[in-house]
């Protein structure tokens, strides 16, 4: 039985209901090269470090020329000016019967107002406000901290761009609404697969 709902999950029951129950029901792992992610590791580490004002320099001098770009445009934005309340920041909200959260990049706070910061090496979602990062993080928040004044930043380093979020009492039912729409169909047993290519369970699908 699953304890917790995170982000991944639920975007891994959308991509396909069977590669989800693969992974998250049956427990079946497959490798995969997470070669690409090294950079956002070292970024994420460093503006943790930065926040927590830490000592950071021997971190930056080991940084290679990409992640330097990233890094001094990151280090200038507003929000890791603000205070910051934790990094690194595990988090989770119940929902209906379930639990569902994980793991902040950042939660700041400014003249009472909560910020969440997700730090992107890649791009933002295209509908931010809609991803399921976005709307347990900022349930999250609002349920640990007894806030509606919360919003959820996305930090574009690739474009260096934002997209906020603020949080408001209909995406809040909305928000709500989803997540047990989607938890309702992973009780039923709903796995259906979907023609899908480039998986790393085909060997093991049979669709």
């Amino acid at each position: 039985m699953i304890q917790q709902f995170s982000p991944n999950m639920l975007k891994t029951f959308i991509l396909c209901p069977k590669k989800f129950e693969f992974k998250y029901i049956k427990g079946i792992s497959m490798p995969v090269n997470d070669e690409i992610f090294e950079t956002g590791k070292n970024i994420h580490a460093l503006a943790s470090y930065y926040l927590r004002k830490e000592n950071i320099d021997k971190m930056e001098c080991s940084l290679n020329q990409n992640e330097k770009i990233l890094w001094d445009y990151l280090k200038g934005v507003r929000y890791l000016s603000y205070e910051c309340i934790n990094t690194e920041y595990n988090l989770a909200v119940k929902i209906g019967n379930h639990f569902f959260g994980g793991r902040l990049d950042a939660l700041v706070k400014n003249n009472n107002h909560y910020y969440i910061l997700d730090y992107k090496t890649g791009s933002a979602p295209k509908n931010a406000a809609y991803d399921f990062q976005t709307m347990i993080y900022l349930l999250c928040v609002k349920s640990f901290f007894n806030t509606k004044n919360v919003s959820f930043v996305y930090l574009d380093l690739k474009n260096k761009s934002e997209v906020v979020i603020d949080l408001t009492e209909t995406l809040v039912k909305e928000y709500e609404d989803k997540l047990l729409e989607i938890t309702n169909k992973i009780d039923r047993g709903e796995f259906i697969p979907k023609t899908c290519s480039n998986c790393e369970f085909d060997i093991i699908c049979y669709h």
